[in-house]
């Protein structure tokens, strides 16, 4: 146990992802939903009273409820495998040949670091090899990665490798730019900066066509 805290400690801020994978223990789906929340709504309740803080309070008694469902049922969900996106392709009938690009898509997520915000948009693209995806679809995969405690490199990197499982392809792109609460409202709290990553697949790699999406995504939409 004391060598575990010194190493925490000895990473202090640092964001370190350790695999592309979520870190899930093997029996991670054996509570169900109600058992889960449960727990969190106790280990809630014991935190706020730990700092203090009266639970009698008409202000402060459905907290450690709301967070408990909070956490299970909506920013956590993506945890669930039964929640991920069933992504329908369609025959690319039209012949479409050049790249597809869906840009500023919202993004919500968590630090698993510090359990505070990401937020910010992500910006995706493809190239079909024969198949396409309904548009809502890419929404759908960027929010279910995103609701679950996250390194913002291993969100980029899992949208681009489910999109390309689904249109068996690997030219797909990803890049996000997102602000991080744990750095923006802690520690060093600069509310100015923000962080961007990418993940190009395939014909991405090539500079020519990385460019062409890059120049894509600068294009301003006004309605």
């Amino acid at each position: 146990m004391d060598n575990n805290l010194e190493k925490i400690e000895s990473l202090g801020d640092d964001h370190i992802g350790t695999s592309e994978n979520t870190p899930m223990r093997q029996d991670a789906f054996k509570l169900t939903t109600e058992e889960k929340m449960d727990i969190i709504k106790d280990d809630v309740r014991h935190i706020m009273e730990t700092l203090g803080l009266d639970l009698s309070d008409d202000s402060l008694s459905g907290t450690p409820n709301r967070v408990a469902k909070m956490f299970v049922k909506e920013i956590f969900s993506g945890l669930d495998p039964n929640k991920k996106p069933k992504s329908s392709t369609f025959d690319n009938k039209y012949k479409y040949g050049e790249m597809l690009v869906e840009k500023n898509i919202t993004v919500y997520s968590t630090c698993e670091h510090h359990l505070l915000p990401i937020v910010g948009r992500a910006h995706i693209a493809y190239i079909s090899n024969g198949t396409v995806v309904g548009l809502s679809k890419m929404n759908r995969i960027v929010d279910y990665f995103a609701k679950r405690p996250q390194v913002q490199e291993r969100l980029t990197i899992q949208i681009v490798r489910e999109l390309q499982e689904v249109l068996n392809t690997k030219d797909v792109a990803c890049i996000i730019d997102a602000k991080h609460l744990c750095v923006n409202s802690r520690g060093i709290r600069d509310i100015e900066s923000s962080t961007v990553t990418s993940e190009f697949g395939g014909k991405f790699k090539d500079m020519a066509t990385r460019r062409e999406f890059l120049d894509y995504i600068k294009l301003e939409t006004k309605f």
